[in-house]
């Protein structure tokens, strides 16, 4: 059986980016082809909402359909390759040390907030807020229409035997984290959920750390 978590190897010290991204805070980074990107879950059970855009062409995206075809499997681990809208390879997972990141739960919105949880809701930050605030005046030319369906690192979300989403309790701890080669030249744009009505975040949202390395 193959193995679903991995350590690496790669030294902090040397990392060219080292960034530390607050609770319902958004980043939004390019990445080369060849380099390394890791995502640090630095207190544990954080939910951190991921997009890929092909650098060169922003309207070629992470899909989960694609992704999820690819893998033959709902959820990402070691191994997995990320795909994109068009069908390419954007980056492959290469160490991860969690197990499991969901790839169904979507962003939080105030809409969904308010349809999930109470009307009241409707006025706490979420991802989608996030991912607007990044994309706002930004120099790669992404737009609304651009925020697709997102991946959920360190999210754990079940489908029931009736084909349903439950949210529930991460299987992440303090210091997990996943690591990515990137395929392509690629942007990378983070929501760090502060998702408060459901135990994604163990509600309580924390930072997390986004390092990338060259080639090795």
């Amino acid at each position: 059986m193959s193995p679903t978590t991995q350590t690496s190897l790669l030294d902090p010290a040397r990392a060219v980016l080292d960034d530390t991204v607050l609770a319902g805070e958004a980043w939004l980074k390019p990445l080369a082809k060849g380099q390394i990107f890791r995502i640090v879950d630095l207190e544990g059970n954080q939910a951190v909402d991921t997009l890929f855009y092909n650098a060169h062409d922003v309207e070629e995206h992470y899909s989960l359909t694609h992704t999820i075809q690819a893998q033959k499997a709902l959820y990402l681990g070691l191994g997995s390759q990320l795909m994109s809208s068009e069908g390419h390879l954007m980056c492959t997972i290469v160490a991860d040390t969690c197990g499991r990141h969901d790839t169904l739960g979507g962003a939080c919105s105030c809409e969904s907030n308010t349809v999930r949880y109470a009307l009241e809701k409707r006025t706490m930050h979420a991802c989608r807020d996030s991912f607007m605030a990044a994309i706002a005046n930004n120099p790669y030319g992404l737009q609304k229409r651009d925020i697709a369906s997102n991946i959920n690192f360190f999210m754990n979300v079940p489908v029931t035997p009736e084909g349903g989403l439950t949210f529930e309790d991460g299987i992440s701890g303090s210091g997990k984290y996943v690591e990515m080669r990137a395929e392509m030249d690629l942007l990378v744009l983070i929501s760090n959920c502060p998702q408060l009505n459901n135990p994604c975040n163990a509600y309580n949202p924390t930072p997390i750390r986004c390092l990338v390395w060259d080639p090795q």
